[in-house]
Formats: structure tokens, sequence, C-alpha cells
């Protein structure tokens, strides 16, 4: 009873006007939750709201039958006998006559025609539903969000039960369709009516069918929404003004309904005879975005018409392309580039060209036709034989030159008979123009002067349009794997026609290459994409003889070796020459890979090593690692030539002291790390050629003698470099023959008393010889790129020795030691490991230092060993941490000099005002939390723990804070400002906004101390950057909003610091982002900020310029 008196509660209070709507939403939640738990039934609901459902009051009745609606809505999955459905949906159906409760009959209906199981309605009651729909429903005449529910009802019968259309007698279910639809303009409902209009036409496509007599009807209304076109949030047509902006719902955008139009327009080809004709007049229109539009629409379109249909429609729709290419073709460069035709960036040619590709596809010998026969085509044919240059040319014939090229590029290569008409209709005409005759007795091309070299007086248009067909058959042939076969076919003219121009073109593009007749520019870019075209046509040597392409490839090479000083010419004769090495990888030709290898790599492979060509080693090198790149077998003979090159120069710097070739060989290994090692990464069956240089390295340095006087600290760098990332990249197998190779070469260290074997923790060790340094410093590398689960030999001794030069100021060492902490093998006990690094013992003796200087160089060390325990999560980080604490405690104290003596006035150099050791110990903070490129990464196999900045975060904040509170001195209170700094801007904000309330306060006082110093200036910009992004994020702003005042005056400060830009800028901005606070929060800060912006007006620095007015703005509009 409890539960029936619950239940009758919730619908009164549903039924009740006066209630909100979130109490109605409730209860409409509760008793829907009631019928799903089967606490109630739905006719238990119909009976106790039948007063409800029945009554004469019209408020009460429309609320009642849109429980009933909104409920079984809700309901669609629970099952329900078929006798209560039809029950329901006579009761909804009946209903569609009253409109005082129409909303709640059409929600109704809609719920039941929904369901798909458990219950459905029958065919019969669907014809009823529709049937009422047509002759009770005016659904222009509703509001916006009514309009959307019918369309969505007739939608689904379309959808269920599309026998409706012909089950309403007398078609007055089209005839109720179209006054539904017509004049609609609510976007969110015009997306329906399209839908619905495509469902329609889609079910009864014949024209047989009840459909067809009102095709004309339906286009009528359909096409007036042609173009779409958004103005804002208001949608417009060149015919129909649609003034009701997007509500309610996920908003429509124009490509949307665009889409959606479209779809309908080819949902029958019924459509045709009304849909081209209108879609080539607005292809017409002065607004781009309806150009476009008709042409997308009339490709969807011509796939769904048909070859026939659209075949009546090609003379128009070819007219109409040529003056749409013609007028909106990318205007041509002052300096031609076939560069920047290889595509059409603007979106109106691209989808003219799209379109016409479609045609030829369909309508292939008509419509390829009109092209061939063409008059404007065949004018700029007879034209372009008067201008042999093309600067010569004028513009509106330049741009027809360029739109043409690129309209018989589509052509061609859209199949093989349309390239077989247009090969054979224009290449004969194109060899005329280059003064060239086809002579049908020979195989071969023979000028008019029968010397087979070109006539001077060669045209730029016929070379230009004689590349894009070459490019067109390349394209076409690389899309059909079978074409390869025909080249030699009798039948196929055009395959015979590229078979006789390949030859005497390729000599024609070399001519204008030829250093004792120099061409112009455009000729030179020209002849280099000729070139380039010629060698990618397939077939092996059925279309290019073997000779003829190392031809080509000779020029291309020597283009690059010795044009360099035309930058643009260069780089596109190599890039030619990529292309060319990844087309014969791709299409595994054979006979072309070897003549490659032969004249491109090899030659190449050669140039770091060679000084023949007055070529800049720069531009050696990024020839090299490009042509490599094209294949792993370039790749490989390309490493093993640098290789080889590499230790030559390393044997001729430490041995005979060569130090000329320092520079020369920092740049090789320099690309071997940049250029090569990423490449090879990345593919398979690279790791042999990294093992082999890396054992190579370590063979060149084991050959050293013991007085190497050579110390270069640039190629140095570079040495360890390429050796962490050639170890980083091989797998565990391979460094550990690349480890036991290099601890070879470290035990035999001459600057070891004892062998390494039977050190002792106690040890001492003698200052390292040049050689020592340099194999302490490469071991040290490559302990840094092992993978965890790598091998190292004698572990206790190395650690003990990159113990002692961390300390001594080593910071490879240091590196290499926080890595051997950091990636301990996991299954060992990690405390009785860590035993073998004695970190105890580092501590003391970090404290045990005479010198400050080596002190600050052991706090450096140790950073990176915390860093190495901090990502790994250990425990043990804590003692390095209360370390660097002690640091700052016990070293940042200072003599009794006021703070004011140390302001920014008084320094310009950090050490002038720091104890370095206390400052090595706040900077040791930022080595823990930032990530590093150097080491202790995941590029070299670093192991890290989730969350561990946010750990460290949670664990830091309150010993920072207590040493800020506790501090002694302002200096001593600004070092550890500057530690804090360095931890919180390397913790991600999410984990600073679950304490904003407790650190804006400390980055307000931390940011006033800074700015008095100039060396902290980072570290200020740093925490401005924190105190922004807690600014942005709705999570921080209770903290900003209790904090407001101060960190107003702060930022105010801020405006005029004057030692870094970025600081003003940002204050600034920060500025701005406040100004969306509460009014009572800002307000009393509103003249002071206005004040302080208005100085900032004048900065030097346009951008805080720009900054200054914005925040103006902003803070001048609170009244």
């Amino acid at each position: 009873m409890a539960e029936a008196s619950q239940f009758n509660r919730h619908i009164e209070s549903y039924v009740d006007v006066s209630r909100s709507s979130a109490q109605q939403g409730a209860s409409l939640d509760a008793i829907i939750s009631l019928l799903k738990n089967d606490v109630v039934t739905i006719a238990l609901l119909v009976r106790d709201m039948d007063m409800y459902l029945t009554t004469a009051d019209n408020v009460i009745r429309a609320r009642g039958i849109l429980l009933l609606g909104e409920t079984l809505m809700q309901l669609h999955s629970k099952p329900l006998e078929n006798s209560t459905v039809h029950s329901l949906i006579t009761f909804f159906t009946d209903r569609l006559a009253d409109w005082r409760a129409l909303r709640g009959a059409v929600v109704g209906c809609l719920a039941l025609i929904r369901r798909k199981s458990f219950g459905v309605v029958s065919a019969d009651d669907a014809v009823a539903v529709a049937r009422s729909y047509v002759q009770q429903l005016q659904v222009q005449s509703l509001a916006q969000h009514d309009r959307k529910l019918c369309f969505e009802l007739l939608e689904c019968l379309l959808e269920r039960h599309s026998h409706v259309v012909t089950s309403v007698q007398d078609h007055d279910f089209v005839y109720g369709i179209l006054a539904a639809i017509d004049g609609e303009k609510d976007p969110q409902c015009l997306m329906l009516t399209f839908h619905i209009v495509e469902l329609l036409v889609k079910a009864y496509p014949h024209s047989s069918g009840p459909v067809s007599s009102y095709i004309s009807d339906i286009f009528s209304i359909l096409g007036c929404y042609f173009p779409i076109h958004f103005t804002h949030v208001i949608i417009m047509s060149l015919s129909l003004l649609c003034s009701q902006p997007t509500t309610e719902g996920t908003d429509v955008t124009k490509d949307d309904l665009s889409t959606a139009l479209m779809m309908a327009f080819a949902a029958t080809p019924l459509f045709e005879p009304f849909a081209v004709p209108l879609l080539l007049e607005k292809l017409s229109s002065s607004l781009p975005s309806a150009k476009v539009d008709s042409l997308k629409s009339l490709n969807y379109c011509a796939t769904k018409y048909g070859t026939d249909r659209m075949g009546k429609h090609a003379k128009a729709i070819w007219s109409s392309l040529k003056d749409t290419i013609y007028a909106t073709g990318p205007e041509p460069p002052s300096s031609f580039s076939l560069d920047s035709q290889d595509a059409m960036e603007n979106e109106i040619p691209t989808e003219a060209f799209g379109l016409l590709e479609k045609m030829i596809s369909l309508d292939n010998g008509p419509f390829v036709s009109l092209i061939t026969s063409d008059e404007d085509i065949n004018t700029v044919f007879n034209t372009i034989s008067s201008y042999n240059s093309y600067d010569k040319i004028p513009l509106h014939n330049k741009r027809r030159l360029l739109v043409i090229g690129h309209i018989l590029y589509v052509s061609a290569q859209s199949s093989v008979s349309s390239c077989q008409k247009i090969v054979e209709c224009f290449l004969p005409r194109l060899m005329e123009g280059l003064e060239l005759s086809l002579d049908s007795t020979s195989s071969h091309l023979c000028n008019s002067n029968g010397n087979g070299v070109l006539s001077r007086r060669t045209n730029f248009g016929s070379l230009y349009l004689s590349i894009e067909l070459l490019k067109a058959c390349r394209d076409l042939r690389i899309s059909n794997e079978d074409l390869v076969c025909r080249i030699n076919s009798q039948n196929d003219i055009w395959c015979c026609l590229l078979q006789r121009v390949c030859g005497p073109l390729s000599e024609t593009f070399s001519s204008f290459l030829e250093k004792n007749e120099p061409a112009n520019d455009d000729y030179l870019c020209l002849a280099v994409k000729g070139l380039q075209v010629l060698a990618l046509l397939p077939g092996g040597n059925l279309l290019i003889s073997n000779s003829t392409f190392e031809v080509i490839l000779g020029k291309l090479v020597s283009v690059v070796l010795e044009d360099s000083n035309k930058i643009y010419l260069w780089r596109l004769a190599l890039k030619a020459l990529v292309d060319i090495g990844r087309f014969i990888e791709n299409f595994d030709e054979v006979d072309k890979e070897m003549r490659y290898i032969n004249v491109v790599v090899e030659k190449f492979a050669h140039l770091v090593s060679s000084t023949e060509f007055d070529l800049p080693l720069r531009l050696k090198l990024e020839a090299l690692s490009n042509v490599g790149r094209s294949s792993l077998k370039y790749m490989i003979r390309i490493l093993l030539k640098l290789e080889e090159v590499i230790t030559t120069n390393l044997i001729a710097i430490y041995v005979e002291g060569n130090i000329t070739l320092a520079k020369t060989t920092s740049q090789l290994l320099e690309c071997y790390s940049t250029e090569l090692i990423p490449w090879m990464q990345n593919n398979e069956g690279s790791e042999e050629m990294l093992l082999r240089f890396a054992d190579s390295i370590w063979k060149t340095i084991e050959s050293l003698p013991l007085t190497v006087c050579v110390n270069n600290k640039e190629l140095l760098d570079a040495m360890i470099k390429v050796m962490k990332l050639a170890v980083a990249c091989c797998g565990v197998e391979s460094q550990n023959l690349i480890v036991n190779k290099a601890y070879s070469a470290f035990s035999s260290i001459t600057s070891f008393p004892i062998p390494l074997e039977e050190f002792k923790l106690t040890q001492e060790i003698d200052k390292l010889s040049n050689r020592d340094d340099l194999v302490l410093s490469l071991f040290a590398s490559v302990v840094i790129g092992l993978h965890p689960q790598a091998e190292v030999p004698n572990l206790r001794s190395i650690a003990h020795v990159f113990r002692v030069f961390f300390l001594e100021g080593n910071v490879i060492a240091a590196q290499a030691y926080g890595s051997m902490v950091n990636k301990l093998n996991p299954k060992s006990s990690v405390t009785e490991t860590l035993e073998v690094f004695t970190l105890e013992q580092a501590i003391d003796m970090v404290f045990s230092k005479d010198s400050l200087d080596s002190f600050d160089d052991a706090i450096t060390g140790l950073a990176w060993i915390g860093k190495g325990l901090l990502m790994r999560g250990h425990e043990r980080v804590k003692d390095i941490v209360m370390l660097l604490l002690k640091c700052l405690l016990e070293y940042g104290k200072t003599s009794s000099l006021p703070l004011k003596q140390y302001s920014s006035d008084n320094c310009h150099e950090a050490n002038e005002c720091f104890p370095s050791v206390a400052e090595s110990a706040a900077d040791a903070f930022q080595i823990l939390v930032r990530d590093s490129d150097l080491c202790l990464n995941r590029e070299f196999h670093a192991m890290v723990r989730p969350l561990y900045k946010q750990r460290f975060f949670s664990i830091m904040m309150p010993l920072l804070e207590s040493l800020i509170v506790n501090s002694e001195s302002p200096l001593s209170r600004c070092l550890v400002y500057r530690a804090f700094g360095h931890v919180i801007s390397e913790t991600p904000l999410l984990a600073i906004l679950n304490d904003a309330k407790k650190l804006v306060s400390l980055l307000v006082n931390g940011m006033n101390m800074l700015s008095n110093y100039v060396s902290e200036k980072d570290g200020l910009y740093s925490l401005l950057l924190v105190l922004s992004g807690i600014l942005t994020d709705n999570t921080g702003q209770e903290a900003v909003i209790e904090n407001a005042h101060i960190i107003v005056n702060c930022l105010v400060q801020l405006i005029g610091y004057p030692h870094r830009m970025l600081v003003r800028e940002t204050a600034i901005q920060c500025l701005t982002a406040m100004s969306q606070l509460p009014y009572t929060k800002i307000y009393p800060r509103r003249i002071q900020v206005l004040q302080a912006v208005s100085k900032a007006l004048d900065d030097p620095k346009r951008v805080v310029r720009q900054e200054a007015v914005k925040c103006r703005q902003a803070w001048a509009s609170i009244a």
C-alpha cells in the first residue's frame, strides 16, 4: 500500500504544473524505476492515470498523456504484451487529434513505433498512425520541439514500416509528408526532413512506384534549400531565408546539412532531370561554398544516377567544369616550380578535378572526346609553341597552361582507355611543338634537323605538358598491376609512343643541365622534374632502357654534387633521387636497383671522404642521409662507409694529432645520431649495423696509444651521444656484447693502480689521462643506454669507479651511476643490491670535501643518483633529499648584509649573491624532477614508476614549506623558494590543483621574493606559469577567490618587471583571467589594476602592449 501511495504521489507531482522542472523530472525517474523493477506494471500505471488521461482539464490531460509517453520512451527494452502495445498505440493514435495534448501523443506513438522486440507495433497499427498523422497534424504550425518530434515519428514510420506509403489511401501519406516538410527552417528539423525524403524515395525508386508521380513536387521542396549557407547560427539559401537559430540538442553544422541534402539528392535516379541542372546552375554562383557543394553533390550523384543518365549532361558538365577550373585555378608563380602545381590547394579546383575523374570513369569514350576536341584546349596547344620561355608567356596564358596540364593529367590517369585516347591525341602534337617528328618506320624520335639534339627553340609549354602526360602514365601504371604486360602490345599505340619518346626526352632534359649550355632556372627545374618522371616509369627496361636510366641518374647526381649554389634546384634533384630510390624499393625493380646503387648510393657514400666536389659538409650529410633512408639496402652501404670514415678520422685525431678533423668528425657523429639512428630504430634489420658500429668504435678506442694528447670536448660529446643512442636501440643480447667489449677497454685503464677486479671500496684513483677519460666517458654512455635486463660485469667495482669520479665532477659518471641505480634487476633484493653502490659512503665523502667547488660537483652528481632512485620509486631517495635540504640550511646562511644589498640593483650573477653549495643544492631539485634528454628516460630504458612526480611533490611540499617559514635569512629563504619552484613547476597541474588552497599563498610569496633577484628570473617565470595554470582551471577557482587580493598585488608589481618580457606578458594575462572572478572580489582592485596596466601600454615589447590592451578592456568593463 505504501508503494502504491508513493506511486500516486509521483504521478501527481509530475502532472502538477506548479512543480519545478527538477521535481517533475525526479518524479518521472522514480516512476520509471518502479516500472523497470516490476514494482508496478504498465496496466497499473494506465489504470491509476485514467482520470489524468481523460479529464476535461486541458492542462492536466496534456501532462498526463505526456507522462505516459515519456514513461514508454524509457521502457523500450521492457517486454510488453502485443495486446498491451495495440491498446496503447490505439490510444495515442486517437489522441493525435487532441491538439492540446499533441506532444504527449506524438511521444507515445514514437516510443511504441521505435520498439524493435518484446512487443512491437503491428503493420495495421502503423498504417493507422500514418493515416491519423496526415489527417490530424498541421506540422508547420507547431513549435520547433513539437515539429522535431513529428519528424522523428515520420522518420521512424518510414524506417520500420515503409509499406504505409502504399497503404494510406489516395496517396494521402505522400501529400502529408510534403505538407509537413514544406517551408521548414530549423536546422535540426531540416536534418530530419532531408532524411525523410531520402527514406521515402529509396523505398520506391522505380518510375512506376507510388512516389514517382510526386518526384517533381518533392524536388521542388528539396531543391530550394540548396546550397546550404550559414550566417553565424542562421541558415539561408539563395532562394530561402531561414531565420530560426539552432536550438536544443547537438548543434547542427553547415557540413551536416550539406551532406544530408546531398544524400537526399542522390537517393533516387528519378531526381536526375531536376538535380543535375540545379547543381550546374549553382556551380556558376559567386559563393565559393556554393561551388564546392555543387561539385561534391555532382560527384556523389554521378555514381548513384549511373552512366546513361549522366551521359545526357556530359557536355554541360564539361563546359561548367572547364569554366570553374579556369576561374578558380591558382595564380601562376612568377618563377616556375612544378612542385607548386602538384596539388591544387584551393578546394574548388580540387573538387572539380575529382568530378572530372568521376565523369571520365563513368562515361569514358564520349567524355574524353569532349576534352580532346575542346576548342580552348586546342587554342592553347596552338599558341604555346610561340613562347620559348616561361617568363614570356602572358599571365592569362600561364594560368590556362597550368590548368590544361592538370586536366590532361587527371584525364589520362583515370583509366587505361582514357590514357590511350589522351596520349594518342596530344603526345604527337607536343612532340611537334618540340620540333620533333614521329617516324612511323622507326622506334625512336628524330628532330627536324636530324641530329638527335633538341633545337634551342624548345618551347616551355610543350615540355611542361609532356611531363604532365608522362606523370599520368606513370601513376596509371602504378595503380594498375596488370598494365606492365601490355606495354609491348602492338595494339596499344600509346605504349609504343611512350617507348619512342622516353629516350629522346631524357636527352632533351639532360641538355638543359649541361654546364656548357646554361639554361634559366625555369628550364632547370623542369628538366630535373622531367628526368625524375622518366626514371619513375614502371616496367623495368621496357619503356626506359638501362643506359637511359643510368644517364638520368648521372645527371641528377651531377646537379646534387655541382650545383649547391642553387639550393632550390639542389633540393629538387635530391628529392628526385630519393623518390627514385623509394620507387625501386617498393616495386622491386631489380635491374634498376643495381644501377641505382652503383650510380647514386656508392657515389654519395664516398662524399664524406671525398674532396673532389666543392660541396659543404652539411649538404653532403643531408644528401647521404636522405638517400640512405629510402631503403635499408642503401642505408647499409652508407653506414659502412660512414663507419669507415669515422674510425679513420678518430685514429687520425687521437693518434696523429690531426685536430683539424675534430669538427668534421663531430658533424659526422651528429648526423649518425640525429638522422640515421632514429630511422634505423623504426626499421627492422638495422640492429646488426648498430652493433657493428659500436664494436668498431670500441676497437678503435682500444687501439689508441696510452699517450693521447688530444682532448676535444665537442668531439667527446658527439661520441657519447652516438654511443648512448646506438646502445639504446639494440636488443638485450646485442647490448651484452657491447658492454662486454666496452668493459674490456674500461678495465685496462692505466690510471687504475690495480686491476679493476681487485678494487676495494676505499681504493683511491689517480687523475685520468686523456685516453682514460675518453674510455671512462664512453663506457658510462654505454651503461646509460642499457636495458634493465642487460648484464653489467663486475658491478661493484664499476659502481665504485663511477662514485669516485662523479665526486670529482664527472657528470657522465654521475649519470651512469644514476642509471645503474635506476635499472637494478627488479628480481633481486633492491636493498641488498643497493649496498653495492655504498650510497652512505658517497654521502659521507660529500661532506668530507675540503673544496666548495668539489662539493658543488658532488651535489650535482648525487642529484643524478637521486633521480634514478626517485624514478623507480625507491625509498632511499630520501637520504639524498635530506642531504640537499641540509645543504640549503647549512650553506644558505649569509652574512648580516641586508636583503636590499643583494637586490637586483647589486646582483648580476647568481654566484655574486648565493653560496655556491646552497645554490647547487637548490638546483639539484631541478635535476631530480625535470625530464632529461641526456639519460634516465624511456628512450634509454629507465624504470619509471607511475605518478612518481606527484608522490615526490606531496612529500616535499610540507618539508619545503617548513624550511621557508624557518629560514633564518632572506637569502636562505630565496634558495628554498628556488627549490620549491623547481619541484612545483615540474609537477602535473592536476596534483597541484588538489592542494591549491595551500599553494597559492606560497606561490605569491615566492614570486615576491624571487622578483628581487635578477638571477632568479627563470624561477620567477616558472612560478608564474604555475599560478596561471591554477587561474585558468575551474578546480582552482576557490583558492584564487580566497587569495584574490594578494594575487592582484603581486601581479601588479610584476607588470613592470624589467628583466624578462615573458614575465610581464604572463602577469598581464593572469590579470585578464582574474577579471572573470566574482564581482565582489575584484571590483575593489579595479582602479589599482587599471593604473598598473595603463603603464604597460608604453612597454617596449609589442606583445606586452597587446596584452595590456586586452586586460584594460576586461577590467574597464567591470562597472
